[in-house]
């Protein structure tokens, strides 16, 4: 996957955002679940000060002070020791054993001080309090025995408590707001965890960038564009029959513009369009490539030769036994099998043949496609995938380039790669590369905006308007100069019986309409606006 920084990281965990906001939930709700079936346990403190007896000047005192500081740590060790819970059980009859006791008392010794305090954990309120008073005499009187010299009428060492344990009124475990944080911190580093190890080991294309990685591997060409997915493209083969302006179609004329810069100076006329795995969506970008190109002025003929699963006809509509191979056997021209598709042409695959390989890499394929480019200003080819079959290499001597579509979360960067360079080890030339399907939302890495004719009055007149503009078509010759066709607007019906003029062989300019609005509509100002 190569070196990651701080923004790769943060692009995955706002691309997984939802996994890991829905794991911090399930984190916040285990501690939820955990603190209501949780028992409560309530805590009560004794404190006692340990001092020494009969040190009166000063010096003797401070001596003392350092003394009890020294021997207060080592009292703490005693607090749990049998000769203080047993005791205690027995005066205040409780039903578990002095190790049972002990696990429930904790000692602490602040800092630089000589004071004991004492905690008893309980799930009875009243209950950790008595305890933890019965503790703290049963243990003052035991360190006075302990320190008491034989002969002695008293032990040096006294040990008082100045604080009683009181009745506690809130549980202590288990913390709602604790076991909340906890839990909702764990589950977002987990999610967070596992965003970044998906992501690591997510190998698929997922961005321009992640293809433009892949192409730069292998030296090969750059990425010419991003594609749009549309839940709608089963239905509307052709992106401008859908909606012309939309998203979608926007991004083939992108896609069209950026491929006529590929190489100024010999421009593609042949472009086969291929993937490097099935369900690519090569057969969509082939006919929207198709129809962009000829929405731009040109002659286009596009041509199935994906001879094991051709799709063009059947997402046209069109006829599909005749076709290429008919061609290519001699049993048609191409001009007899050739179909429209409106803006385009189109020569479907015909019958399958058992040797699709041989066929596309033969001198007769070549010839076809010769004659196709000789007829047409382009002729863009579907082809079959790269790495299943051999069939788009062997054709690479027919084509000025490959345009290669990559799928948004389906194609792998190995797959783009290795295809790449099965085009490199034939000498073909790699035209660039395309991402195909993009969600809306996380096609961030390009600018885009949608537009729509909206009237602002309604009813004959606003109609009147709209047929009254003229309508230009900008027209591209190969080796001449571009010219401007310029259509009349359609005549407005008046409910009379009009002859429309004919045409004198001057070059007549239409009447600019004299309605206060001249402007063009987004349609007229040229289909590729970028």
């Amino acid at each position: 996957m190569g070196t990651l920084d701080l923004s790769d990281y943060l692009r995955f965990l706002v691309r997984r955002w939802r996994a890991i906001v829905a794991l911090g939930l399930l984190g916040t709700a285990v501690g939820a679940f955990v603190t209501h079936t949780t028992t409560p346990q309530y805590q009560a403190t004794s404190t006692l000060f340990v001092s020494l007896q009969d040190w009166d000047d000063t010096v003797k005192l401070n001596q003392g002070n350092t003394f009890a500081q020294a021997r207060v740590r080592s009292y703490a060790e005693v607090v749990t020791s049998p000769r203080v819970t047993e005791p205690v059980i027995e005066f205040l009859r409780l039903d578990m054993t002095p190790s049972q006791l002990a696990r429930k008392i904790t000692t602490e010794v602040p800092l630089e001080t000589v004071l004991l305090k004492i905690t008893v954990t309980d799930t009875r309120p009243s209950r950790a309090a008595r305890i933890s008073d019965a503790v703290a005499h049963r243990f003052a009187e035991v360190i006075a025995k302990i320190e008491q010299p034989e002969g002695a009428r008293h032990s040096p060492v006294r040990l008082s408590i100045t604080e009683h344990a009181s009745k506690p009124k809130e549980p202590a475990s288990p913390n709602l707001v604790l076991n909340l944080a906890l839990g909702l911190l764990a589950g977002l580093g987990l999610g967070t965890g596992l965003a970044v190890a998906r992501e690591s080991l997510d190998t698929s294309v997922r961005s321009r960038g992640d293809l433009a990685r892949c192409l730069a591997d292998t030296g090969g060409p750059a990425v010419l564009g991003s594609v749009v997915l549309d839940q709608s493209a089963s239905r509307h083969a052709v992106a401008t029959d859908d909606d012309a302006f939309g998203r979608r179609a926007e991004d083939f004329r992108r896609l069209r513009t950026n491929l006529r810069f590929v190489d100024i100076d010999a421009p593609p006329k042949v472009i086969a369009v291929t993937s490097a795995v099935p369900a690519e969506g090569k057969t969509s970008i082939s006919i929207n490539l198709a129809s962009s190109l000829a929405e731009f002025g040109s002659s286009v003929c596009l041509v199935d030769a994906d001879l094991r699963r051709p799709s063009v006809a059947r997402a046209l509509g069109l006829v599909q036994d005749a076709g290429l191979t008919t061609v290519m056997i001699g049993q048609a021209n191409a001009e007899d099998v050739m179909q429209s598709a409106g803006s385009f042409s189109v020569l479907a695959s015909g019958v399958l043949p058992p040797n699709p390989a041989e066929m596309l890499g033969s001198a007769q394929f070549r010839a076809v496609v010769r004659s196709l480019a000789d007829r047409f200003d382009h002729v863009v080819i579907d082809t079959a995938p790269v790495l299943p079959v051999a069939d788009t290499p062997a054709m690479a001597s027919a084509v000025d380039g490959y345009l290669l579509a990559a799928r948004y979360g389906k194609s792998s960067r190995g797959q783009v790669t290795d295809a790449v360079r099965a085009l490199q080890d034939v000498s073909a030339t790699v035209l660039g590369s395309v991402l195909n399907m993009v969600p809306t939302k996380r096609d961030s890495e390009q600018y885009g905006y949608g537009y729509e004719y909206r009237p602002k009055t309604s009813g004959r007149r606003n109609r009147l308007r709209i047929l009254a503009r003229p309508r230009l078509r900008l027209r591209l010759r190969r080796g001449g100069p571009a010219t401007i066709n310029t259509f009349p607007a359609p005549a407005v019906p008046t409910g009379k019986d009009t002859t429309p003029a004919v045409p004198t062989g001057k070059d007549t300019t239409p009447a600019v309409p004299t309605g206060k609005d001249t402007t063009p509509t987004a349609a007229n100002e040229g289909a590729d606006h970028h």
